[in-house]
This record gives structure tokens, C-alpha cells and sequence, in this order.
């Protein structure tokens, strides 16, 4: 009795954690360069000390992220980029750590500094770019950052920076809590990776699959609880049952 509650707790314990990973793919279905975790759940055994497991519980874990590209979507807008192929633009995270995003949407702020949407300093060759006061700005396909400045002639075009474009390994890639991924050791320019100007990258995340996901996970933790019933029932009946014949 004791293992079948074990297992059927577990199990609707981590169908839960389950659901709460495709619910956040489906959330960010329209936001701009994000890429959806896929989700399994494994039975693993209860050790205690030596010998073979008393037990097993179920586990639900993020395997890996989804790294397929989204679909791009034209803006016309000069400081919105997408990422072409594979590879990703590398941003000052909160924690001052370098992190990568396929997110371009980008400005420049008060202060002169390039900042993705939600407000990330991009990095350049030396850290995070700073931009001169200019009237006119540009991003090349190799991501060369161009200003005419203030008073310039139009066609007066200088290089400022280039923004740090980057190809590491996926599978040495990690996604945190914010959903910038990190790398393990220290990531370099990669000179094949380059932009499109004038479009953004949207979800990688198919609503219809997630969505499923999710009503099969709601499926298999009703199962559970009432399995968790069906034991506390046969447990029940057991104690009646050792009353009866004491």
C-alpha cells in the first residue's frame, strides 16, 4: 500500500511541475526569439544504503531546450534584427554575466547604450555598446553597427561597434530562470553568424503540441490522485479486516 501512494504522489507531484513547463511554452507563444523546453517524465529508484531499491517514484525534468528557429516576421523597423541560421546575440544579463538571446528587438537608450527590448545592454567587441548621438543608424548583415551623426551628411556613415554575434555548442548551453541561455565556459565571435535588419524572429513554440501536452498531463494526474484514492480504499478495507479477525 505504502509504495502504490508512494508512486501515485510522485507521479501527481511532478505531473504538476509537467504542466507548469508546457503552460510556460504556451504562454510565450508570440514572444519575440523564444525558444520552448521540452519536458519527460522517468521512474526512478529509491535507494537506501546498499542493495536494490525499496521503491520507485516518478520525476519529471527539462531535458534540453528546443533550439528549432522560429518563423521570421518583418517590421521594416531598422533596429529590429533576426538572427539568420543558427547562432545567437550575446547581452549583459541582470547579474552582469554574458548571456545570448535570438530576441533583436533593440533601441538605444537615454545613455546612449544598445539595449535589447526588455532592457539588456548588448555587447559589443568590449563590452556593452555604447552609440554616439546620431540621426541616422544601421546594422550591417555581419552585425557592424553604422551611425550619420548628429550634423553629418547622410551619407557620412561611420562604424561604431559590432554587436558580438556568437555559435556555441547547444548542448553546453543552459536556460536560466530569465530566459537567457548561458554557456558553460567563455563563448567567442563567430564570424558565419549573421543578421537580417528589418525583421524579428518570433516563437519557436507550436500551440497546438503544447497544448496537448497539457491536457495529457491533466489526464495522468487524475489518474494518479485517484490511484491515491483506490490505495487509501484498499488500506481501509485491510485495517476492517485485521479488526474483524482480531
Amino acid at each position: 500500500m505504502d509504495k502504490a501512494l508512494y508512486i501515485a504522489m510522485t507521479s501527481a507531484k511532478n505531473n504538476m511541475l509537467g504542466q507548469a513547463i508546457r503552460s510556460n511554452n504556451l504562454a510565450n507563444a508570440n514572444t519575440t526569439g523564444f525558444r520552448s523546453d521540452f519536458e519527460q517524465a522517468r521512474s526512478m529508484g529509491v535507494y537506501y544504503g546498499e542493495g536494490l531499491p525499496t521503491r520507485a517514484f516518478a520525476l519529471t525534468e527539462t531535458p534540453q531546450t528546443n533550439f528549432a528557429e522560429g518563423a521570421l516576421i518583418q517590421t521594416g523597423r531598422d533596429l529590429d534584427v533576426a538572427v539568420k541560421g543558427r547562432g545567437f546575440i550575446a547581452v549583459q544579463a541582470a547579474d552582469g554575466r554574458e548571456a545570448y538571446t535570438r530576441a533583436g528587438s533593440l533601441y538605444v537608450d537615454s545613455a546612449g547604450v544598445l539595449r535589447t527590448g526588455n532592457n539588456l545592454p548588448v555587447m559589443g567587441n568590449a563590452g556593452p555598446m555604447a552609440i554616439p548621438e546620431f540621426q541616422k543608424l544601421e546594422i550591417g548583415l555581419d552585425g557592424i553597427v553604422s551611425i550619420v551623426g548628429k550634423g553629418e551628411a547622410p551619407d557620412a556613415l561611420a562604424q561604431v561597434d559590432q554587436i558580438k554575434l556568437v555559435n556555441p555548442d547547444e548542448a553546453l548551453l543552459k536556460k536560466g530562470a530569465d530566459g537567457l541561455l548561458y554557456a558553460e565556459e567563455d563563448v567567442g565571435i563567430d564570424v558565419d553568424v549573421s543578421l537580417v535588419s528589418g525583421f524579428l524572429e518570433g516563437s519557436n513554440v507550436n500551440p497546438v503540441n503544447e497544448l496537448t501536452h497539457i491536457l495529457t498531463l491533466a489526464r495522468q494526474y487524475e489518474m494518479s490522485i485517484k490511484l491515491m484514492k483506490t490505495t487509501e480504499e484498499n488500506s481501509q478495507a485491510s485495517a476492517r479486516l485485521l479488526q474483524t479477525n482480531g
